[in-house]
């Protein structure tokens, strides 16, 4: 009988999520896993040893001109930025079963993937409560959240799923596939429109957050304006999944920090433009108000000006 279940992963993007994702499936010793990488990126990736959690992995790179054989299963954890250029890349490893599963921040990675990989290899999905962090070749989470995953809009073979989240299940990687994928993409939307943007202007981590009713509300005031858009377009979403997202917040490491903050504090480009821009955007194309969004998108282009990105 043939093997189907999933073994052979490779990850684009080699930052704190790509990181945490290796190091769990390399834990459960029954997967070989890969970075996927070119150029400069190659070159230091491969000279690299991985130290996650204390603990130090060993994690080879494959540059894509090189691929022998396709991955059974990607996983691209890339900033919005970043994906363009990647693409090809990405194709490179796909073959006749593979799945692609995207980790990347906002609403539009799956379609740009999928209209180079083929859309029936896409398996939609939103990573929620993992508090990866990157501290120069230092990696640490303290929570491996939960990925959740679903189809897209066009639906999808089910058997599929259930093969995913055997492998999930096998590396004890938490995850759920909930009853409407499309929500769930937009609630993670929220989140990151809401927490990624705050965080960054105050430079606060997950304990400010927490403690601070201030800073919850701007943060909350995002959120809004996400779910104002979100109505006219015809998901559902409302004030009471701010509550599911607060309940979220009170489980992660005070300390940890949002991938925006880490930006900002490294002088990187953040994702500013899928986030607040997209909202903007949005707000337009219905006639919906978007101030604090429009607000914050200022804020941090100065920010990121600044810093010389």
């Amino acid at each position: 009988m043939t093997d189907t279940k999933i073994r052979k992963i490779a990850i684009f993007g080699a930052g704190a999520m790509g990181a945490a994702y290796a190091a769990m499936f390399m834990d459960a010793r029954d997967f070989s896993v890969s970075f996927v990488a070119r150029g400069e990126r190659y070159r230091k990736l491969a000279q690299g040893v991985f130290k996650v959690n204390g603990k130090r992995y060993t994690i080879p790179v494959i540059h894509p001109d090189k691929v022998m054989e396709p991955a059974q299963l990607v996983i691209v954890a890339l900033k919005h930025h970043h994906l363009t250029g990647a693409l090809e890349d990405i194709n490179a490893l796909v073959g006749d079963t593979t799945m692609i599963l995207s980790v990347m921040n906002g609403l539009e990675s799956e379609e740009m993937i999928g209209a180079v990989c083929g859309k029936d290899k896409l398996v939609y999905a939103i990573a929620v409560g993992i508090d990866a962090v990157r501290e120069e070749d230092r990696f640490t989470f303290a929570s491996p959240g939960k990925l959740i995953f679903g189809h897209g809009p066009r639906g999808g073979a089910s058997q599929q799923l259930g093969r995913l989240q055997e492998a999930l299940n096998r590396a004890r990687i938490p995850n759920a596939i909930p009853p409407d994928m499309m929500r769930m993409l937009w609630w993670k939307f929220m989140i990151n429109v809401g927490i990624n943007q705050a965080s960054a202007v105050l430079r606060a981590p997950y304990g400010t957050f927490q403690s601070s009713p201030d800073a919850r509300a701007l943060m909350e005031m995002l959120m809004q304006e996400v779910i104002a858009v979100a109505q006219k377009a015809g998901i559902d979403l409302s004030s009471k999944d701010l509550d599911e997202w607060i309940k979220v917040l009170a489980t992660l490491s005070p300390k940890g920090k949002t991938s925006m903050f880490q930006d900002i504090e490294a002088g990187r480009k953040t994702e500013v433009e899928i986030f607040a821009g997209k909202v903007v955007a949005l707000g337009q194309r219905h006639l919906i108000p978007t101030p604090v969004n429009e607000t914050v998108q200022r804020i941090i282009k100065v920010m990121e000006n600044q810093s010389g990105v």
